[in-house]
């Protein structure tokens, strides 16, 4: 262990000591919960007194490869939330590697974006702590987490994919390709064809996903209406695509065929679900139900969802091969690998009349457990 830094592992399957009575406590014992009941290996908390640094690494499943899952830089209220993020986002990258038939499990890194916290030292540090799990465990971008954070990690471990290295724009403009092989999917279920001249589509959130999504519905025919908190680039990129922009405010209310949310997941909550005016839900943002419910209710409402643990994966199917073969998937064969698998959720969903989003978690659990077997 590094002078000055610090770290708390919790196993599953190992004991666990005795500790203080009080809160502390009473969170381990609910972190050995969620991880026995969603089948963690590992949940390590990470506090770096040099940089004032905290985070939780979480690593789901690496039973037949290493775990692969970005650095999440958010404010959340508490480390419990933090927690709760990391916890399901690491899941949901052992899902998104089974689906995509790649020999790797899932993980996250969160760090609370706390203020007075020297970035520069605490991500050399998180460097140095993915270093030492050998492999075990490989990251890159993510919410808060762009080219320079993985700059100041490059030294410190071979294990980190800079978006550079990837090829330039390559991994946005994969996880664009494959949402929008998923929205074509979903209309060809639908109405037989995608017919996109005929076709309005709301994109929520313009960054560097969403603009490429947005240019790719554009070069298809559809129209497009988009919204994004930071209207000077919602402003640029409106010009530059000549695409239609709505207050974000009002973005669930407008009539259309896709809605598609390319910001932060949780957007689909008991409020937004009586506002939503769309007939196929799929986007970028991971986690978009607040809670599985949802996705039940989606289904009740007839909207078809098309589960973003699915459609998303475009990023990881590119850096988990540039990482384990040494090779650069092109981003078309990225699309093309995205719509069999969703084609295959929902004619699976509709065959069984069940919810995509049950469909997709039952299709990830048969194919880990398989590969466990194996």
């Amino acid at each position: 262990m590094l002078p000055g830094s610090g770290s708390a592992e919790y196993n599953a399957g190992m004991p666990h000591g005795e500790g203080d009575a009080g809160d502390t406590t009473t969170m381990e014992i609910h972190v050995l919960d969620a991880m026995a009941r969603e089948g963690f290996e590992q949940v390590i908390a990470l506090h770096d007194r040099e940089s004032g640094l905290r985070a939780f690494l979480g690593l789901h499943d690496t039973s037949v490869g290493p775990a692969f899952g970005g650095i999440r830089r958010w404010q959340y209220r508490d480390e419990r939330e933090a927690l709760r993020d990391c916890l399901r986002l690491a899941l949901a990258m052992t899902q998104k590697t089974a689906l995509a038939d790649l020999p790797a499990g899932g993980g996250k890194l969160v760090v609370l974006d706390l203020p007075k916290v020297d970035w520069e030292a605490g991500y050399r540090y998180l460097g140095r702590e993915v270093e030492r799990l050998a492999g075990r465990f490989y990251t890159g971008p993510d919410v808060g987490t762009g080219a320079r954070e993985l700059g100041w990690m490059a030294p410190e471990t071979g294990f980190v994919t800079r978006p550079d290295e990837a090829g330039p724009g390559a991994l946005p403009e994969s996880t664009a390709a494959g949402v929008f092989a998923g929205m074509d999917a979903a209309l060809r279920l639908l109405d037989g064809e995608p017919d996109w001249p005929r076709r309005r589509v709301v994109v929520q959130g313009l960054g560097e996903v969403g603009e490429r999504l947005s240019r790719a519905l554009v070069e298809a025919g559809a129209t497009v209406i988009a919204s994004d908190l930071d209207a000077d680039r919602a402003e640029r990129v409106a010009e530059e695509l000549s695409i239609e922009l709505v207050d974000p405010s009002h973005e669930l209310d407008v009539p259309c065929d896709v809605f598609a949310p390319c910001a932060l997941g949780g957007i689909v909550h008991d409020l937004s679900l009586a506002r939503l005016s769309c007939r196929v839900l799929a986007g970028a943002a991971n986690n978009l139900l607040a809670r599985p419910a949802h996705g039940d209710r989606l289904h009740e409402l007839g909207i078809l969802y098309v589960p973003d643990f699915v459609v998303n994966a475009g990023a990881l199917i590119r850096g988990a091969l540039f990482h384990l073969e040494g090779r650069r998937e092109p981003v078309e064969e990225i699309g093309a690998r995205i719509a069999r698998t969703t084609l295959e959720v929902l004619d699976r969903a509709v065959q069984e009349g069940r919810p995509p989003a049950r469909v997709a978690a039952s299709l990830a659990e048969e194919r880990l457990a398989a590969r466990r077997s194996s």
